[in-house]
């Protein structure tokens, strides 16, 4: 599968709403749930004019995983960076008709070329539980557990 990472634009409302709505049910599956106004596309259009301030500001970096065809399959995000200790915190969703193909993998290894590029030096991943798709996917791109679980989660750290 060819994939790419994009970085998160207002031309990709649209398809990133529909995107979301399509799985909703399969997320919540394995994340809590986002509240219903991020499913009304005005609500949905403000909350992505926010999370492009945000990457104004890079203190949040947003991609998009899609293929070929520059269908979204997935997101990429690396929120709360700190530029002085050169970390940030990684999550990320890939829709229900992509899993089990390797794209979440692909997906996070793109995103640590990146943060490499940025000279980022350590990222930090949590998930819950019982996300057993999502463990994978973090020791796959080689994230060490981190001793303390919080809570419903476990947490992650690569060194870069």
């Amino acid at each position: 599968m060819n994939l790419y990472l994009s970085s998160l634009s207002l031309d990709d409302a649209e398809q990133l709403f529909a995107f979301e709505k399509d799985n909703k049910n399969f997320f919540e599956r394995f994340v809590p749930p986002r509240p219903d106004s991020y499913f009304r596309f005005e609500d949905f259009s403000e909350i992505l004019e926010e999370l492009l301030e945000e990457q104004g500001d890079r203190r949040s970096l947003f991609y998009l995983i899609k293929d070929g065809n520059g269908q979204i399959i997935g997101r990429m995000n690396l929120v709360d960076i700190d530029w002085v200790t050169k970390s940030g915190k990684i999550g990320y969703r890939v829709g229900q008709q992509f899993t089990g193909k390797g794209a979440a993998v692909k997906g996070l290894q793109l995103l640590i070329s990146e943060a490499k590029k940025m000279n980022l030096k350590e990222l930090h991943a949590k998930t819950t539980k019982d996300n057993l798709p999502s463990q994978k996917v973090l020791d796959r791109c080689l994230f060490q557990k981190e001793t303390e679980e919080i809570c419903d989660f476990i947490c992650y750290k690569l060194a870069l």
